[in-house]
């Protein structure tokens, strides 16, 4: 199941304690979005993300929030459901808990990695889309760069 781009900002931002920028909260909901996608075939979010200048970025969430710059966002996710119960609302904890400490940069870091899906699809000013097979990729590429390096022979 997919739940829509608001629902997901809502409940993540409840997690934080409403302590989380655009840029943090785009960078968590692209890393949970590329683990869910990539462990399961379908997309966590309805709609794709964009490469932009400073990461993956979810164009209408950006609209919502652009007026908040750097400082936390408020609640101004108006008609959001609550998805806490539901499947996607777990694989949200799930990414809070791993990613919760680590710094804006970090984060930005993190989904600029160099094998991602960002990577490979950046053009400066350009916006391009992120497919939900560029995520699969991308965690098909963690995935074996976490695995030891095998010996034959």
């Amino acid at each position: 199941m997919t739940v829509q781009v608001v629902d997901a900002a809502r409940y993540l931002n409840e997690l934080s304690g409403w302590r989380l920028s655009n840029l943090a909260m785009q960078k968590i909901l692209y890393l949970a979005d590329m683990l869910q996608t990539g462990a399961t075939g379908y997309r966590l979010v309805d709609e794709p993300f964009q490469a932009w200048d400073y990461g993956p970025v979810l164009p209408s969430l950006y609209q919502r929030c652009k007026a908040f710059g750097s400082k936390p966002v408020p609640d101004v996710f108006w008609g959001a459901s609550a998805i806490a119960q539901l499947p996607e609302g777990q694989v949200l904890r799930n990414a809070w808990a791993g990613l919760q400490d680590q710094t804006p940069g970090q984060l930005v870091d993190n989904t600029h990695w160099q094998g991602g899906a960002w990577a490979k699809r950046y053009v400066p000013g350009g916006n391009v889309t992120i497919t939900a097979h560029d995520m699969i990729d991308e965690y098909r590429g963690r995935i074996a760069a976490q695995a030891p390096p095998s010996t034959h022979g």
